[in-house]
């Protein structure tokens, strides 16, 4: 029986067209600790250092007092984000575009928008996309969009079809392996200040969710494909966009999963595979 009927789903889309205003400033400490979990060169960060691409996300985190706080972690919905009633939460995908360079020690504020709340079938059940659209500004003007998107299941159960995995690209000019063990998951869930369970919680993400292992954050394997692309070029990255096709986990057993690239002219093809060679996320990033 679907959790979504019409009524529902009605409600959930009159959060379309909500806003929100965060106001935070570009500090240097977010940004040393993600070098150090990204195992990149300490070198200095001062006022007026740029923030590589995707550090902003180390920025307007969300505060919710621990009151507030659902049983996975994250808030209670309902607030700037519809209340979706199902229960497993994941970052899609992401498209960016990069405008102006943000800077230690800018002041910056960030609008966000609801641009769509959407229905569709999966193979176990109802799934809820949401889109949000963000724009962050410093004092020069606008520097980047986003646009972020969210996806809600329902509860996982042992007779749900599996979706057949996707091989990866066979070889790549740029490769890195990484193992994320639980300390690199928890450094990057406490720079995010994101309490979601699924990422630090053993018991519960295999108990609760019915995930084989921690989850590795979306955001992380999306930092780690423009990490590497930074490894290869100094050329600046203007767009990137990204989607999650498969969950990568971290089950204890010093599994490793491959970052990878393709370079071609101004385009650089990535992805992420697991230990089995299966595709994981798929980007693009656009170089100047």
């Amino acid at each position: 029986m679907s959790l979504i009927d019409s009524h529902t789903l009605a409600h959930l889309q009159s959060w379309q067209g909500r806003s929100d205003t965060l106001h935070d400033e570009i500090t240097a400490v977010p940004l040393r600790a993600w070098m150090a979990t990204l195992d990149r060169p300490q070198s200095e960060v001062k006022v007026g250092t740029e923030l590589p691409p995707l550090g902003h996300w180390l920025y307007f985190l969300p505060t919710h007092a621990q009151s507030e706080l659902g049983p996975d972690g994250h808030a209670q919905r309902g607030g700037f984000l519809p209340p979706v009633p199902l229960p497993r939460r994941m970052w899609a995908g992401g498209r960016l575009q990069w405008l102006l360079p943000l800077k230690v020690g800018d002041a910056v504020l960030r609008r966000s928008r609801i641009a769509s709340v959407k229905q569709k079938a999966g193979r176990s059940g109802d799934l809820i996309f949401v889109e949000v659209v963000h724009e962050v500004h410093s004092p020069l003007g606008l520097c980047l969009t986003e646009g972020h998107d969210i996806v809600y299941r329902a509860a996982a159960h042992p007779d749900d079809p599996v979706s057949a995995p996707v091989a990866a690209p066979s070889s790549a000019a740029w490769q890195r392996t990484v193992v994320p063990d639980a300390v690199l998951l928890f450094r990057y869930s406490a720079l995010t200040f994101n309490g979601h369970r699924i990422h630090y919680d053993r018991s519960y993400v295999t108990q609760e969710e019915g995930y084989p292992g921690l989850v590795v954050h979306g955001p992380l394997l999306a930092t780690l494909l423009l990490d590497l692309v930074a490894r290869h070029t100094e050329r600046p990255v203007r767009h990137f966009s990204f989607k999650a096709m498969r969950p990568t986990y971290e089950c204890g057993d010093g599994r490793a999963f491959n970052v990878c690239g393709q370079p071609d002219g101004n385009r650089v093809d990535l992805w992420a595979q697991d230990h089995d060679g299966w595709l994981t996320m798929q980007a693009t990033a656009e170089l100047a």
